[in-house]
Order: structure tokens, then sequence, then C-alpha cells
């Protein structure tokens, strides 16, 4: 098994900072890109329409704008354009309310009848505003720029001039001041242009300024409240609310930022009312610019890799991306409201969520490949539901090596030395056979959440409370272990019925030690090569147990700290020699009905050499004990071998390899 790394396998000082890094630059760096590029708007725009809603300004009180409506087309009666003289008329009118200033939002850049011209020219003055206009014309040899100004017999009286053409974003939007040197709503001001590109901060939808119908202003005292036009700035243009809606093509109507909510266009009279509010009221909000934008988007993406520090993202960073991209929100409508100043929340929040999303999902993606990995390393040799914890949870493994308690079992076929002589020309029956046995050994181990650590041959290796804690590990390897001496004979019966009346059916045997005590349990092997397995002296007994388990006579033998751990029926056999205990350690044997101190009698005499007394216990256990027929015939044996050959002075009681 290749060496695994889990629980802290997406740590951040593992991935590498050039790793680490790498996401949050490229981030940084297509963001930065986007900001350079005309697509920039399309990813800044939405922002900024719901900043202009949320924050609107007031309108000022002071602006009116004079409608040319449907109400007014129907009450003068008159096709469009209306004669000019009806506009000296308005200019008088509007003058003679008390009105501070007049702009009126059309370009007469051509003469119509002499008199109606005449009649307007002598109505303008200082305290008048015309529309021109300017248009750019693009070619491949040069840019052409026309300039299109109002009759020359208008501008005589000191009549002031404001290009009435307006930058529209890429969606066709109305967001920006004009970026003319003397625009419309700049002009009405008395101001110069404003910082190229400002935005403007839009009132509401239409109609926010109190808008009057055109044949009303020519009648004021008729129609009007006193003081409608006093001390007022004017607006006059064209307002038609049949063609306001944003679907309807109209010249002189715009998308603001506010149609996205009221589904209609805002007209050109009223758009240039509120850039002229904003400039004088100094509401215009300056864009970031591009090298503070940058800044922001590091920053952004410096705290996104603050929030998936480690390399490991929870949803508590996940929560707490989406609460800063809406603090970065909150930060920049802020800026907005007390300082005019605009940096649009839509790239840092992307910085801060791409960071931390892609941190997520390469999190996640490790996660699922540490999963696999746990699968296919533990699939097949632990539990189903030990393999689904460990993938659950892979912190729970410490694969470098660590002293843990094991109880350590095997099991060996008896006799598969000479089986496997006998079957030498069909090695495929003898492979089949092998497998046969070693399935359900191999499920015995699993049913009680155990780790297979190793085939070897004919034998079996497994252990628990590792890697996983197993409170109740001896009762569950003792419990394996009589499950595995039930497969055999389940085993038998099918190779007995497989072979018929006539014939010769094999019959398997196996030897099974269990044994608990101190291990180290790991990734143990060379650098090309691994296993996760145990070792150690406990190891050790436990094979040595299986091994000894047929001179005793017995199936299963256990060592005495497992036998301890238990609660059934155990009897001790007798005690065998170990390295550095020279009282050598109790073996012990799981024996239904047996009561636990059944041999007693038999050990007190064996161990002092009291061979009658030895003897008559043994006779006593041949008709009590009939399970342990195989354990009684083997020590009579060796308690008439000591009659005929005495043990040493200085022994014990405890057998050793050379009593065989």
């Amino acid at each position: 098994m290749k060496p695994l790394r889990f629980g802290r396998m997406t740590d951040r000082r593992e991935r590498g900072w050039l790793g680490a890094l790498l996401p949050p630059l490229l981030v940084v760096a297509l963001l930065a890109t986007l900001l350079a590029s005309p697509l920039r708007r399309n990813l800044d725009a939405p922002a900024f329409d719901l900043a202009s809603v949320l924050l609107a300004p007031e309108p000022a009180e002071d602006v009116v704008i004079v409608a040319i409506d449907e109400p007014s087309f129907a009450e003068i009666g008159k096709q469009w354009p209306w004669p000019r003289s009806l506009h000296a008329d308005l200019v008088r009118s509007l003058r003679a309310a008390g009105a501070k200033s007049i702009a009126l939002d059309m370009v007469f850049a051509e003469p119509s009848s002499p008199d109606a011209d005449a009649a307007l020219a002598r109505a303008l003055g200082p305290d008048v505003l015309l529309g021109s206009d300017e248009t750019v014309i693009e070619t491949p040899q040069a840019d052409q720029t026309i300039r299109v100004e109002p009759l020359q017999e208008f501008l005589v009286t000191g009549t002031r001039t404001g290009v009435v053409s307006v930058a529209l974003d890429g969606d066709g939007a109305l967001r920006r001041a004009p970026p003319y040197r003397n625009g419309f709503a700049a002009e009405a001001a008395s101001v110069a242009a404003p910082l190229p590109g400002a935005l403007v901060r839009f009132r509401g939808g239409p109609r926010s300024y109190r808008t009057v119908s055109y044949y009303q202003a020519l009648k004021p005292a008729e129609f009007l409240p006193p003081d409608t036009f006093k001390g007022k700035t004017v607006f006059v243009g064209l307002s038609l609310q049949t063609a306001a809606s944003a679907s309807a093509s109209q010249a002189d109507a715009f998308a603001t930022p506010f149609t996205a909510t009221t589904g209609r266009l805002t007209s050109g009279v009223e758009a240039q009312a509120t850039i002229f509010d904003a400039i004088r009221s100094g509401d215009l909000a300056r864009p970031a610019p591009y090298l503070g934008e940058i800044a922001a988007l590091l920053l952004a993406a410096a705290a996104g890799l603050g929030l998936s520090r480690g390399g490991r993202v929870s949803w508590k960073a996940v929560a707490a991306a989406v609460a800063l991209a809406l603090a970065i929100f909150g930060a920049s409508l802020l800026a907005l409201d007390l300082a005019n100043f605009w940096l649009s929340p839509i790239a840092p929040a992307l910085a801060l969520l791409a960071v931390v999303g892609i941190d997520a999902a390469l999190d996640y993606a490790r996660e699922r490949r540490a999963r696999r990995d746990i699968e296919k390393a533990f699939g097949q040799y632990l539990a189903p539901e030990i393999v689904e914890r460990l993938a659950r949870d892979p912190s729970a493994l410490k694969l470098g090596g660590e002293r843990r308690t094991l109880t350590v079992l095997f099991a060996d076929v008896r006799g598969f030395t000479t089986l496997a002589e006998a079957m030498k020309d069909d090695p495929e029956r003898l492979t089949r056979l092998v497998n046969r046995l070693l399935g359900p050994l191999s499920e015995a181990v699993l049913a009680e959440r155990g780790t297979i650590d190793k085939y070897i041959g004919d034998c079996v290796m497994a252990f628990w409370n590792a890697p996983l804690d197993a409170p109740d590990h001896a009762e569950r390897a003792v419990a394996a272990g009589r499950k595995m001496l039930e497969a055999v004979e389940r085993l038998n019966a099918e190779l007995a019925a497989e072979a018929g009346d006539g014939g010769a059916a094999l019959r398997l045997a196996i030897g099974v030690g269990i044994n608990t005590g101190d291990c180290v349990v790991g990734n143990l092997g060379s650098e090309k090569r691994f296993d996760y397995t145990a070792v150690g002296d406990a190891v050790n007994l436990a094979s040595r147990l299986e091994g000894a388990s047929k001179l005793y006579g017995v199936p299963m033998l256990i060592g005495e700290t497992t036998a301890r751990a238990l609660v059934g029926p155990v009897v001790e056999l007798d005690r065998i020699a170990v390295k550095g205990k020279s009282d050598g350690v109790a073996v012990f044997t799981v024996l239904d009905g047996a009561a636990p101190g059944a041999l007693e009698p038999f050990l007190a005499a064996y161990r002092v050499g009291r061979w009658d007394e030895a003897e008559a216990a043994l006779a006593k256990l041949r008709e009590e004990a009939p399970g342990l027929s195989g354990y009684v015939e083997r020590m009579a044996a060796r308690v008439l071998r000591f009659r005929e050959t005495p043990p040493d002075a200085d022994w014990r009681g405890v057998f050793t390899a050379s009593e065989k």
C-alpha cells in the first residue's frame, strides 16, 4: 500500500505558498484585465444602478420642468415643430413669472419664418440657455467633430449655449455626465465642465422633479399656483409620457439607473435637469481610479486567502466570505453616500468569493480524492462501516506509526503442508480451496470490525483497536475467532456434501491464537512499498499462541491479558515460556459450559510435580469436560513423560519448546 496522508493533507504548508497564492493571483489578474476592458461597465452597471436607487438624493425644489407633452399638443393644436414665436411667448411668460433662468433643450440651428425667428431673438437674453449639438464622425483617416450651434441672431442678446448631447454606457443607459467642455447642464449651472466620466446620482425615475405642461406655462396665472416659477431654474423640452416605456423607441428619452425598477425612460430634458442638480449640489460621484480598483482586488483576494487559511475551507469560512462580500457592498454604498466616491463592489466581492470558492472546490476535490484513497486502501481489510467513518473523518487516522494497545489474532490451517503436497498436481483446486476458506475467515474479522493485516499463505493476521478506537477489542477478537471456527465447520459440511457418500471428503481445521498488548501500528516498510501493519512482542506472542494451540489440543488459545478482558467461559490451560519472564505467561481457551476454575486441581498438582494427583484430576476432566478431550490426552502424555524423566529441579510448570 502506498503511503497515505490524511487529515491535514490540505494544509497550505504541504501545498506550498506558490500553490496557495496561484489561485488568488490568477483571480486578480483576470478581474484586473476585465476592469481594463470595455466589458467592465457591464459588470459595474448593475451595482451602481442598485446603489443609485438605494441612495437617491432628494430632487431640488428650485428646479421646474416645462414638458412639451401630450396635453400641450392637444391644447395648442399646432403641428410640430411649433412656431418659434410660441417659444418666445413662453420665455416672456416664464420671465414674467419670476424664473431665475430658462434652459431650452432645443437646437435652433436652421432658420424658420423670419417673423418667428425675430420674435424669438427679441425674447432671448442672458437668462436663457439654448441647446447646441456636437457629433464626432469617426473615419479610418481621422475623427471629425461637427458642432451645431443656434442661429447667430439668437445669440446677439447674450444668450448662452450648451451641448445637449449625452454619453451613454454600453448598455444604452445614461449614468455619466457629458464629456463636453460646455455641456448643457454645466452651462445652466454656470460652472466648469465636470470631471470626465463622473457618475450622475439620479434623483428617481421619470417626473421626479416638479413638472408642468407647456400650455400651462404659457399662462401660469390661469393654470398654475402663484410663485410656481419664482426664483426657479426652468428646463423646457420634449417629455412624452406615451413613449416613455423602456421598450419604446424615442430619440430624446434615455434609460437611467431607475429604469430597471420603474420600467420607464427618462426624458432628455429631465436628464439635463438631473445633471444640472447633481453638478450644482456636488452629487456627481467620482469613480475610483484603476490603480485603486487593483488595490481593492488585492485586499479582497488577501481576505479570501485568510479565510481559507490552512487550505481547509469550512462552512463558517464560506459564511464569513459571504458576509464580508456583503460588507464590501455596504462599504461601497457608504463611500458613495458620504463622499460621492464610487468603487464598484462587484470586482472585489468576486475576487473574495472566487478565492474562497476555488479553495473550497480544491479542498472538496482533495477530500473526495482522500475518500477514494481511504476506500481503496482500507476497503479490502476493514469493515465497510469503519471505512465510511474514516472517509468522513480522515483525521482519525494516524498512519505514520503510533503505539497502541491492540488485540491481535492469527488463524492458520492445520496440516496445510500435507494438503498442499497431496494437491500439488492440481494447483487450481488448491487455490480455490484456500480462497473458500480465507473468504469466511476474513468475513468473520470484518463482521467484528477488525482490521485484516495480511494473508501469509494459508494464515490470516488481523487486529483490533486500530486505525479506529474499539474499547471492546478483546471481546471482538475472540468473537471473530469463534466465528472462524464455526465457518470452518460449515465449509467441512459443504466439502462432505460435494464428495458424496462414496468419496473421500477433505476435512479442514484451523488454529487460532489471540493476544492483547502494546504494539506499534502504522505505515511500515520501505520507501517504495508500505503496509499498514502492527509489530511488537504482543504480535509475536499471538503468532506463538496460534502455533501452540495444536500442542494443547484446542482450536483457540488466548493470552492472559485478553482473557482478563473477557466475561465469558475462559479456562487457564498452562504457562508457556516467554523471553524476559521467568514464570512464563498463562494461556487460556474459551470453552462453553466449563467452570472458570475447572482445571485448577490439575494445574496445582501438575506445577509442583504431584503426578498421581495430576492424573486423577485429568481423569475427572475426561468425564466433566468432553470439550477438553484433546487437551486432557496431551497433558496426560506429558505427565507420563515427566514420571519417566522428571523435569529439572528449578522447573516451575512452564512449558518450553523443548518439551514438545
